[in-house]
């Protein structure tokens, strides 16, 4: 927190909140400024607050921050992008959730780190404005990856470290990459993956997200990295998330 200034502007996205006291609310907030922040909004429970539609979660807002005995207390907040069409369809608010929860999970209150930020809001406006929802979930995680540390090897074998051929591999979560048949085999929680599958996951990771449009990945593809990706994410946080269970119960109310 800076320490000079009694207040101070904070833009970030709130992720989650919770009741706080008889009328208040503890919000998490990724800013871009200063990384992850719990920060109290005072009275925005009661019915004549003017702050509480600006701090509902997956809201990218503008605030007006003060230094408090405890936690830092928001005084104004000014909405940015409310990202209307999350809140508006149930399957939408299941992918946002997921988004917001796998970057709340994988960070702590440990500073400022734009590069998170920027991804943060260029994947829930993909999402708001409609853009094909796998390719923006699955650019998302392995960018994610790549800014936490924790790039999967794609190209080599992550134990015997050869060159990858052009046929069907393994995926292990615990070697961080994928395995060539030799190795794969042989290791205990290895998966198999599909040349297919891997081929789309490498042009993900070398990609930007506007040449990641050009590829018409086919149906069991899509299916195969959204589940690898899933068993090395839950492998990395120690637990599984919550949000793919509701996503799929949405997936079968819609079908």
């Amino acid at each position: 927190m800076p320490s000079r200034q009694r207040s101070f502007r904070l833009e970030g996205v709130v992720l989650r909140h919770s009741d706080w006291g008889e009328a208040d609310r503890l919000l998490t907030v990724f800013t871009r400024e200063m990384g992850k922040l719990r920060l109290v909004a005072k009275g925005v429970r009661k019915l004549r607050s003017r702050k509480a539609g600006h701090l509902e979660p997956f809201t990218q807002v503008s605030l007006q921050v003060s230094h408090g005995r405890d936690l830092p207390i928001i005084t104004q907040a000014e909405t940015v992008n409310a990202y209307l069409p999350l809140k508006e369809d149930l399957l939408l608010l299941g992918y946002a959730s997921y988004v917001v929860e796998l970057l709340d999970r994988f960070t702590y209150e440990e500073g400022e780190n734009r590069s998170l930020y920027r991804l943060l809001v260029d994947t829930l406006t993909s999402l708001a404005c409609g853009d094909e929802v796998e390719r923006t979930l699955r650019y998302y995680e392995i960018r994610l990856l790549d800014l936490l540390g924790f790039r999967p090897q794609l190209f080599r074998c992550a134990r015997c470290e050869r060159e990858i051929q052009p046929e069907d591999q393994f995926f292990s979560a615990e070697d961080g990459g994928v395995l060539c048949p030799t190795c794969g085999v042989v290791t205990q929680g290895a998966r198999p993956l599909s040349m297919q599958a891997l081929k789309y996951l490498r042009h993900y990771q070398r990609s930007s997200y506007a040449e990641t449009a050009r590829a018409r990945v086919p149906l069991a593809a899509r299916r195969e990295m959204e589940a690898v990706m899933g068993y090395y994410l839950t492998y990395l946080l120690e637990r599984g998330l919550n949000t793919p269970e509701f996503i799929k119960r949405v997936r079968k109310l819609n079908h």
